[in-house]
């Protein structure tokens, strides 16, 4: 097991020189940043530049060719990639939260709206049915779904919902930081900022981390602290997002930026 060396400014999160390659393909390439608690870090960049394989890569699901994911757990700054298989997916289950940009992949479409997030209480080691239900109801209010849908089932739901409902399931054990695949995607404007709203009341409220990964400029304006722009899955740019977004240094940036927040 690797540990990072302990110090007064240490971060939730901290991805080292990560690098993923497909055989000759590349994925992503000596990627390096740090998440602090409460900050929501923006990846974004065009479809292929290797957003997904990075987040993909923090959250454990794909195993990384070279690089460090240290996650600040109760034993101190630990490896993800490095340490005990069993030691990692305990962390990635109770510390953090994955939503899928298809809600109906993160959610389990044939139980209710109150089972996914009652199932993910039990998998924490909650038992007592009252104290599960009185959670559910209490976090489909959160996201904004009328409580008294807990008995409906998530395909009677519209996307936007459906979404919400993902957020909740996740957020139920108060992980330390979300990790999120193009949320907003595939949704209508209003639905989009609708569910912006309450993604940002639930980083304010709950002093949330989140990785943000996204096409969408104006999606990450609303959500992110910092940005880091990915291109052919290398790292170009990184800087606070009004910088980033108003003022990009990069060629690359700033044709990603004019092609997409103006007219």
């Amino acid at each position: 097991m690797t540990r990072m060396p302990e110090n007064s400014s240490q971060p939730l999160l901290a991805v080292q020189y990560l690098s993923k390659f497909f055989g000759r393909q590349l994925g992503c390439h000596d990627i390096s940043f740090a998440v602090s608690p409460g900050e929501v870090i923006g990846v974004v960049g065009e479809s292929g530049s290797g957003k997904s394989t990075l987040l993909n890569c923090i959250a454990g699901r794909v195993k990384p060719s070279n690089g460090s994911v240290f996650f600040h757990s109760s034993a101190g700054m630990i490896d993800l990639c490095r340490c005990d298989e069993a030691l990692m997916r305990k962390i990635i289950r109770t510390q953090t939260g994955y939503v899928t940009q298809n809600a109906a992949q993160g959610l389990k479409m044939h139980i209710s709206a109150g089972g996914n997030i009652g199932e993910k209480l039990m998998a924490g080691g909650m038992r007592h049915y009252g104290q599960i239900r009185k959670m559910a109801l209490a976090w489909l209010e959160r996201v904004e779904i009328d409580p008294d849908r807990i008995d409906d089932l998530p395909a009677t739901f519209s996307g936007g919902m459906q979404q919400r409902l993902q957020i909740a399931a996740n957020l139920v054990n108060a992980p330390k930081i979300m990790l999120m695949d193009e949320p907003t995607s595939g949704l209508d404007v209003s639905v989009q900022a609708r569910l912006i709203d309450v993604l940002r009341k639930l980083v304010s409220g709950l002093n949330l981390s989140m990785v943000l990964v996204t096409h969408d400029l104006a999606v990450a304006r609303l959500l992110c602290h910092r940005l880091y722009v990915m291109k052919q899955g290398e790292m170009v740019e990184s800087g606070l997002s009004d910088q980033i977004l108003d003022d990009p240094r990069q060629p690359y940036t700033q044709l990603l930026v004019s092609s997409v927040l103006k007219p």
